[in-house]
């Protein structure tokens, strides 16, 4: 595990200059094994019909999910590689923020699972998610 952990300014400031920056995706709090961040439903994040895109979830589940596995491990001498994503697609949104909680589920020494819920203000699920990360030396 790292000895120092990074503040919530200096995670969201990595993503300066990403597609995370460009989503306008926002870190609210970061725990051992929890993330919780936000995202505004813009034209950026929508498809032609006026609804948010399930792929910008996807892409936030994934975000949260590996920002959660690099805040676990020793980052240093090890890096977070996506692995595998699935993704159900429950309710619409167009417009407002989503939110998402990634809560780990499995954190093994080569592996992580994580759940995803990409929630509505009104805190009903939009879309839930499982992502896999492999935890690889560097």
């Amino acid at each position: 595990m790292n000895k120092k952990k990074p503040t919530l300014t200096e995670l969201n400031a990595i993503n300066k200059g990403t597609m995370m920056a460009f989503l306008g995706m926002e870190y609210l709090e970061v725990n051992e094994g929890e993330v919780y961040a936000r995202m505004p439903v813009t034209e950026r994040n929508r498809q032609p019909q006026g609804l948010l895109h399930g792929g910008s979830c996807v892409a936030f589940a994934e975000t949260v999910g590996g920002l959660g596995s690099l805040y676990l491990i020793d980052h240093e001498n090890f890096d977070v590689r996506g692995s595998q994503i699935n993704a159900n697609h429950i309710r619409a949104v167009k417009e407002g923020w989503v939110f998402a909680k990634a809560t780990i589920i499995h954190q093994g020494k080569s592996t992580h699972v994580w759940n995803i819920d990409i929630l509505n203000k009104a805190h009903e699920i939009v879309s839930t998610c499982r992502l896999t990360n492999f935890i690889v030396a560097k």
